[in-house]
């Protein structure tokens, strides 16, 4: 089992990738079609759904059922 430190040192490079996809969509925004732009926050939303989620079922709280 994974101790608390861990826990925190992957929640960190899950964040990492949130905010380089988060910066991405940020740049995005003007400079290319509105569908990529689109997707790209898309892909942003996903990620920080998916860390947010990792961190609670990691910490122990209560979390969405997984289907």
């Amino acid at each position: 089992m994974e101790n608390l430190a861990d826990k925190i040192q992957q929640a960190e490079a899950f964040m990492c990738e949130v905010l380089a996809a988060v910066r991405r969509y940020y740049e995005a925004k003007g400079l290319l079609p509105p569908d990529e732009v689109e997707r790209l926050r898309l892909e942003a939303e996903s990620l920080y759904q998916a860390v947010t989620e990792y961190q609670l079922r990691s910490l122990g709280g209560p979390a969405r059922t997984l289907h």
